[in-house]
């Protein structure tokens, strides 16, 4: 297997854009996107592939030997589904369908009346804030699917993924704002409309 054919790079593409080439592919093939389709079985051998090419440049440029994994995982994306193969496995389908849906408050009222807390509750939890560009709470619920289960590579490469795009800094949850926010964000609009426009609030 050539890496750089599978992520349609060359050895002279910088890193970061052999990074953006990983996280594009990764999204089109990331197994989220075939629940329930026909084709799941080869996205996730291309998803395989994927994850497989990408560690084998990064080690090769970072010096590390070729076994080594750049994402920390072991294992690829073969046995992501066991993580919610167990007492939860229909309510994390159904969260699945509803976060593939679009139905985002659908997929998180049905996770917060869920009394499990185990690492398939954080990432599909993670994967809410990050679909709302809750990124900081995205990164938390992400490191703690792959805390407990570091096997997990759906887990690792969604972490990756967000750690890669630089989403940190997103929008935050309208429950975290307090009234000093909102005063020093008016004190700071009213500087800036004395400053630009010559009077204020």
């Amino acid at each position: 297997m050539d890496p750089y054919k599978v992520l349609g790079v060359t050895p002279q593409t910088s890193d970061d854009d052999v990074k953006r080439a990983y996280r594009e592919l990764a999204r089109k093939y990331h197994p989220d996107n075939y629940i329930n389709n026909p084709l799941s079985d080869l996205a996730e051998a291309r998803m395989k592939e994927i994850n497989e090419a990408y560690d084998m440049i990064m080690n090769e440029r970072a010096g590390r030997p070729s076994g080594a994994s750049s994402n920390g995982g072991g294992q690829q994306y073969g046995g992501q589904q066991r993580s919610y193969a167990g007492p939860n496995a229909g309510l994390y389908s159904q969260v699945r369908q509803a976060i593939n849906q679009g139905n985002l408050g659908l997929a998180e009222s049905l996770l917060q009346r869920s009394g499990a807390r185990d690492a398939e509750w954080f990432y599909l939890m993670g994967t809410v804030y990050y679909r709302k560009g809750w990124y900081d709470e995205a990164s938390r619920a992400y490191t703690q699917a792959c805390q407990m289960d570091p096997s997990n590579m759906e887990y690792r490469t969604a972490l990756n993924n967000l750690n890669m795009s630089g989403g940190y800094g997103g929008y935050r949850p309208m429950a975290e704002a307090n009234m000093c926010d909102c005063c020093m964000q008016m004190a700071i609009c009213n500087c800036c409309m004395q400053s630009c426009c010559g009077g204020g609030c």
